[in-house]
């Protein structure tokens, strides 16, 4: 039964020993060397001009928690796309696959000219 998980086991040590590995090469053959430009907590070529943690405002949040929304709705409609000539084909899935991705992006629509109503959409 074990002889089943060996292969398994031998992945996972594989994994840990290429994840271990490079970070363990580094700290043994990088030259360690370090001087008060590395030092410095900004290596941008500018001293900083503003505090690290001054405030966003708040459209910036709204504007990419709308994007991520968007956007992994999109991710659920590509798998659907790829698969819609067979849905096509099976007479008895045809209409209900195809009314079922019409529900979907019909309440995408709503959700997005909600959005665009509300002015979330809008960046002045």
């Amino acid at each position: 039964m074990l002889e089943n998980y060996f292969p398994v086991f031998v992945f996972i040590l594989i994994g840990i020993v290429f994840g271990i590995a490079p970070v363990i090469t580094g700290l043994v053959v990088a030259p360690h060397r370090p001087d008060s430009e590395k030092l410095s907590p900004y290596e941008c070529g500018f001293e900083a001009f503003e505090d690290a943690r001054m405030k966003f405002d708040v459209r910036y949040y709204l504007i990419a928690i709308l994007f991520i929304l968007f956007d992994l709705e999109v991710a659920f409609l590509v798998p659907w796309a790829t698969i819609f000539g067979e849905v096509v084909r099976t007479d008895s899935l045809k209409w209900f696959g195809f009314i079922e991705m019409l529900v979907f992006i019909a309440i995408l629509v709503v959700g997005y000219v909600y959005a665009w109503a509300k002015g979330a959409l809008d960046w002045e």
